[in-house]
């Protein structure tokens, strides 16, 4: 049998196979596909080793932007400019920096721990009626984590915490830091871009010093916070007249 033949005949199969397909789809009792379909994932999930996990961009009825999503996406940020083909850029506000991210139906790979697991992002549709009676398709962006079911007390605990963990460090050195002030009982903000540095900052050395170290502190101290049950915050009063460098003195601590 020559390849050409053996071509038209696998073509011959499967058109041949989508058509009983089709018919069984059209004639079947809804009921019968229903269970037919309830069994047959059945049986395909007690033979395929690997367990699927989706995290879905938004929560509720598309109200509110999933915190999971979004920690995701900064954590595949790294590793989906070094291994996916198509790639989402955007531009951080104010910032002259490029946020890449994995294009729609992209994969990526990770290691945890000398597990090896697969990230994959798509996007389903479905048709919603509008108020003035048009289909509207309703967009729905996912992220599928794909890894060995023997792997799932691991997956399940410690990765997830990782990537978490790992993604909302991202996003708050990728954020845009803003400086609020109070005026008439509302609080209004500016983006913070000011120059001002600690270095830069005139300030008697031993006082500055106390400050830094302070806040250095602080900011490495997020569990013993939560072990006593408190608040990770601080807060510290400046206060004199305008040009003593109040403002200098926020923008060092930012």
């Amino acid at each position: 049998m020559t390849p050409t033949d053996m071509f038209t005949q696998v073509g011959s199969v499967i058109a041949s196979v989508m058509f009983a397909w089709a018919m069984f789809k059209q004639y079947c009792p809804y009921n019968l596909q229903e269970i037919i379909d309830k069994y047959s994932k059945r049986a395909f999930t007690f033979i395929y080793p690997y367990i699927q996990i989706s995290f879905n961009e938004f929560t509720g009825d598309r109200f509110m932007r999933s915190e999971a999503y979004s920690a995701i996406e900064n954590y595949l940020g790294s590793r989906s400019s070094t291994q996916a083909k198509r790639l989402k850029a955007d531009v951080v506000k104010s910032s002259q920096s490029i946020i890449l991210s994995m294009d729609d139906h992209e994969e990526v790979e990770d290691e945890f721990q000398g597990v090896k697991l697969k990230w994959a992002a798509g996007k389903h549709f479905s048709k919603t009626q509008s108020v003035s009676f048009n289909l509207v398709t309703d967009e729905k962006k996912y992220y599928r984590l794909t890894f060995h079911r023997r792997h799932r007390q691991l997956i399940l605990g410690d990765y997830l915490n990782h990537v978490l963990k790992k993604g909302n460090e991202i996003k708050v050195r990728n954020r845009q830091r803003k400086l609020y002030t109070i005026s008439e009982s509302y609080w209004r903000h500016v983006v913070f871009q000011h120059p001002a540095s600690f270095e830069s900052l005139a300030m008697e050395a031993e006082r500055k010093q106390e400050i830094m170290d302070d806040l250095l502190v602080f900011s490495t101290a997020e569990e013993f916070y939560a072990r006593i049950g408190r608040a990770w915050k601080r807060g510290y009063l400046l206060f004199g007249p305008p040009g003593t460098g109040k403002s200098t003195m926020i923008a060092a601590m930012a």
